[in-house]
């Protein structure tokens, strides 16, 4: 087994760290394997990064030939107990279950539990289409952030590098078998910005200055949007637009803007109970039966589910669940759904940074 220990020449984290744990109680690591399954294969390298105080320190752990696997997963072991949290890239479904297998295997007892997991690949896959990355891959991210490695390999390609230097070891093969694990770690701690993006759709957003502004469209309409701005939970690396159902986001740095269509229209609010309504076709509206008996019965029809409405000529906004009550639809079998932008509404900074939130969802939710 050779250890390998050098100084990572990085740039301070952007990122509000301290939101996972203190630096210094992090652990940043990334194994290598000759195969996708622990029964058919071996780890030969295992790489982890840590803050010493001052500076980025990386350790390798690798395996001269294919007996040394049990040694180099000790020597993690008794490196990682000194750590509180572990950052991977999708160690969650391949770096954490090939180790464990390969305890169960040497009869090792060591686990994951006293370690907080932070799965950067989890934790941003959902939101793949919304920041426009072709792929979830550790590389396609450090792209998207800006960052271009020297590595230019994948774990995939190396495999059969590793067996060579089995059969006969070289220092190039070595080099290039370490470059690429390492290229891992420092990539791994330099996409750790990229949970900005995690944050901004699962923490709390702020609204700060709420306006409409009236534009004429395309067409030479008269139209009305909302232009809502809000404060961030964390500052972004990278500017993001994204725009669906017909609105629009743009964020850079702490702060965001949408920009919403307002709908000045009458709209229909359904009552649920249409069963105790009836139908007055003449005002094309529904009534409770403990008024109805100041309408003649000629005027008057048993409503429907389809015709159990009262209408509203208002300002509206569309909402793609049920954020706000009561809820406005164009007709029944509609799916769109508003509600009405009320002088209340117009005055709540709290209903703007939930309506924030709201749209932020619908958007991370078109494929």
């Amino acid at each position: 087994m050779r250890i390998i220990r050098q100084k990572l020449d990085l740039p301070a984290i952007s990122y509000p760290v301290e939101q996972i744990a203190p630096l210094q109680n992090i652990l940043f690591f990334d194994i290598e394997t000759t195969g996708f399954t622990a029964k058919r294969s071996y780890i030969y390298l295992i790489g982890c990064a840590f803050y010493d105080g001052s500076s980025f320190r990386l350790i390798q752990w690798f395996s001269e030939n294919y007996q040394e696997e049990e040694k180099i997963i000790k020597s993690f072991f008794q490196t990682a107990k000194n750590y509180t949290h572990i950052v991977h890239f999708n160690g969650n479904n391949f770096d954490i279950p090939f180790i464990q297998q390969k305890c169960a295997a040497y009869g090792l007892s060591y686990t994951f539990d006293n370690l907080t997991g932070v799965d950067l690949y989890r934790r941003i896959s959902p939101y793949k289409y919304f920041l426009k990355i072709p792929n979830c891959k550790q590389k396609s991210v450090e792209l998207f952030l800006g960052f271009k490695r020297s590595d230019l390999y994948d774990g995939g390609n190396l495999i059969n590098v590793y067996h060579d230097y089995v059969k006969a070891p070289s220092d190039p093969a070595f080099h290039l078998l370490l470059l690429h694990n390492a290229d891992d770690i420092r990539g791994l701690i330099r996409i750790l910005p990229v949970l900005a993006y995690y944050d901004m759709f699962n923490r709390p957003l702020k609204a700060k200055k709420v306006q409409a502004n009236t534009y004429t469209d395309y067409f030479g309409a008269e139209k009305q949007e909302l232009l809502l701005k809000v404060s961030l939970p964390t500052a972004l690396p990278a500017p993001i637009r994204f725009h669906a159902n017909s609105c629009y986001f743009n964020a850079e740095g702490k702060y965001a803007t949408f920009r919403v269509p307002i709908y000045r229209e009458e709209m229909k609010y359904f009552y649920a109970s249409y069963k105790d309504y009836y139908y007055l076709a003449d005002e094309d509206m529904a009534v409770h039966k403990s008024v109805s008996s100041y309408v003649g019965k000629e005027y008057r029809t048993r409503a429907t589910a389809e015709n159990c409405y009262t209408r509203k000529y208002s300002s509206y906004l569309p909402q793609w669940d049920l954020l706000v009550q009561p809820f406005f639809k164009r007709d029944y079998k509609s799916k769109e759904l508003f509600f009405e932008l009320t002088d209340d509404i117009k005055t709540s900074r709290d209903t703007f940074s939930r309506y924030a939130e709201h749209i932020l969802q619908m958007m991370a939710e078109v494929y």
